[in-house]
């Protein structure tokens, strides 16, 4: 009987989990316990946390962009402007809208014309969060659609055309300034834009000698530093006539290309990076004299002129390469 009772109690002894299995055990479920009401409490937080909204929401929500938002829809621009960001949209109101040529909406609006709109609605977004104190600050900003956005604060402060007439409307990703205008952007090319201004005739007739025409119309984007009639005017008698022989082609289309640089430099860029790799394989050289911005010897008269495929800085003499 006493070895049969002893058996008993020692099988129940082996069999049972030891103290240290037994408080691992308690600690393992505490464990889990709390980290259950860990997460129960942070999706509680979640789900009842203070949802800020981004730029498209705010917009609607304001009520006075219907045409943008109707506009931004069409276009397909919606979730590009939920993205992340942060984007400043300078959004002109209905009543900017309605400023626009009779028919002129209506016609944006069409599925044939959405590239026309998406470059003009793309022209009223920068990358990055400029307030009004940063905008104060610039003198302009490359925009999504590519070509620069100028800021004024001479009368008050003005985007392009446009007057800032609410500024700093912040969104989760972003800052809208509200705007009196709608911005249009260049829709000719870099030869139209040229040739428009009556100033190049030597110039465009070079390019298209050197067959470089059809490049600068359809390509791009290029920045161009663009000498006017006079600045040809300037070079020995006879040269231009020489080059324009069809037996001096190449040489010409050499010369042209060291005007042209690969992407869009605006003037306040081109002070900073120094120097830029032009098409022709030579370097320009840009700097500041006597307040004034100069590549290699030649003196910008004019900067940051607008192309749809470019940006042309008009100088005052031939740039010849090596």
């Amino acid at each position: 009987m006493r070895m049969f009772l002893f058996l008993s109690l020692a099988s129940l002894f082996l069999s049972a989990p030891s103290l240290e299995a037994q408080c691992g055990s308690k600690k393992t479920a505490h464990q889990a316990y709390k980290q259950h009401t860990e997460r129960q409490t942070v999706a509680y937080h979640d789900n009842h946390r203070t949802h800020r909204p981004d730029l498209v929401e705010t917009a609607l929500a304001n009520g006075n962009f219907k045409t943008l938002t109707t506009a931004l829809g069409s276009a397909g621009l919606v979730s590009a402007l939920q993205a992340k960001g942060p984007f400043t949209v300078f959004a002109p109101s209905d009543a900017a809208f309605d400023k626009l040529p009779a028919g002129t909406v209506q016609s944006l609006l069409r599925p044939e014309n959405r590239e026309a709109l998406t470059a003009i609605l793309t022209y009223h977004v920068v990358k990055g969060a400029y307030n009004a104190e940063r905008v104060t600050r610039q003198s302009g900003a490359a925009t999504l659609n590519g070509q620069r956005l100028p800021f004024d604060t001479a009368s008050g402060v003005r985007v392009g055309r446009a007057s800032v007439v609410q500024a700093d409307i912040h969104t989760a990703n972003g800052i809208i300034h509200v705007i009196d205008e709608v911005l249009l952007p260049s829709d000719q090319n870099l030869v139209q834009v040229a040739a428009g201004t009556g100033d190049f005739e030597t110039l465009i007739a070079a390019a298209k000698a050197a067959q470089l025409d059809g490049l600068l119309a359809n390509q791009g984007p290029f920045t161009v530093f663009a000498p006017t009639d006079d600045a040809f005017a300037k070079l020995p008698k006879g040269t231009v006539q020489n080059l324009l022989k069809p037996e001096n082609r190449n040489q010409l289309a050499e010369i042209l290309k060291y005007h042209v640089v690969k992407g869009r430099v605006f003037a306040d860029e081109a002070v900073g990076v120094g120097s830029a790799h032009a098409v022709n394989g030579d370097d320009l050289q840009f700097r500041l004299r006597e307040g004034r911005l100069n590549v290699n010897q030649a003196k910008i008269v004019a900067s940051d002129v607008q192309a749809q495929n470019g940006v042309i800085h008009i100088i005052d003499r031939v740039l010849l390469p090596n």
